[in-house]
């Protein structure tokens, strides 16, 4: 038994074919193949059973993935544990978070690390945050940027995140310091998708409130949101880690019988794994960095505070 053929097992199970596995693996159908009969030979059990052209994990092999990928995650560790003792100043760091806070956060900051520690090789990872979790227990991520709540994960809070209102500049709450969810009734709403973390939030607010939501248009990027509202075709509510254009728009903290609407934004780690010392330091020198620069630093001033989550040191 080998690594290899632990992690040619550990794609198949993920893709659910060879051939996507061996893609990433840039072996031959023919390789891969190998090394997974190889791999079941010396353990004595069927891995796989073929469903059609796909192939299914057998009870057997759903038991023995959870220990290969602790195995691999374990092989993963030592390797950084390693070249950390050896120097703590190379390595790769892969760090996940939405487009939105790349985009107002990670780009600048990045660029400021990649300066103070040149042989650090940063690779960002664009997603959703309620996938960041799973691509974080699959080993993908040293780091990831979410809300704050998943008590699973260590983390060190970075910044407030409020639900913001966003309006023309002539709308006729635009003068408001807050507005209160039962002052959108028969608003046209521009949300986020139901799949985004945010939007079950503002889903929950309009509930409390008995208010109905009369939506125009549903979207996975804030942006579309944003760039609607400029026209007056609808009301919309973002989070407050978007870069809004302020020249013909108001941004005003959503708030639900006086209380904010939102959660901080956190830099999480996972527990079980080794976090080299150049992972520290990022974590270390990103939460200044994003307490002080995040785009709703201003727009939040006057809001309610939200509840600080208990830092973990990394």
């Amino acid at each position: 038994m080998n690594l290899d053929q632990l992690r040619t097992f550990l794609l198949i199970a993920e893709s659910g074919g060879i051939s996507k596995a061996a893609n990433r693996l840039r072996l031959s159908q023919p390789a891969a193949s190998r090394q997974l009969l190889g791999l079941e030979a010396e353990l004595g059990v069927q891995l796989f059973g073929r469903i059609g052209r796909g192939l299914q994990l057998t009870s057997e092999g759903e038991d023995l993935l959870v220990r290969c990928r602790r195995l691999i995650d374990d092989a993963e560790s030592l390797r950084d544990r390693a070249r950390a003792l050896n120097t703590g100043q190379t390595g790769l760091l892969r760090v996940g978070a939405p487009p939105q806070v790349i985009e107002s956060i990670l780009a600048g900051f990045v660029q400021q690390y990649r300066q103070r520690y040149p042989n650090v090789d940063i690779q960002l990872i664009d997603d959703a945050a309620g996938s960041l979790p799973g691509r974080l227990e699959r080993g993908e991520l040293h780091l990831m940027e979410v809300p704050a709540g998943n008590e699973r994960y260590p983390a060190q809070p970075l910044y407030p995140g409020h639900m913001l209102v966003v309006m023309r500049r002539q709308h006729r709450l635009a003068r408001k310091a807050m507005v209160e969810v039962k002052e959108l009734v028969d608003e046209p709403l521009l949300l986020l998708r139901p799949t985004a973390t945010a939007r079950a939030w503002v889903d929950a607010a309009f509930n409390v409130a008995n208010v109905d939501q009369r939506i125009r248009l549903e979207s996975t990027v804030p942006h579309t949101l944003i760039a609607l509202a400029i026209t007056a075709y609808g009301v919309a509510i973002v989070p407050s880690n978007v870069i809004i254009p302020r020249e013909h728009l108001r941004a005003i903290p959503l708030v639900l019988h006086g209380k904010p609407i939102g959660r901080w934004a956190v830099i999480s780690w996972h527990p079980d794994r080794f976090l080299p010392p150049y992972a520290r330091r990022f974590v270390e020198e990103l939460v200044p960095y994003a307490l002080r620069r995040h785009p709703g630093r201003d727009l939040i001033r006057r809001a309610p505070p939200l509840a600080r989550p208990r830092a973990t040191a990394p």
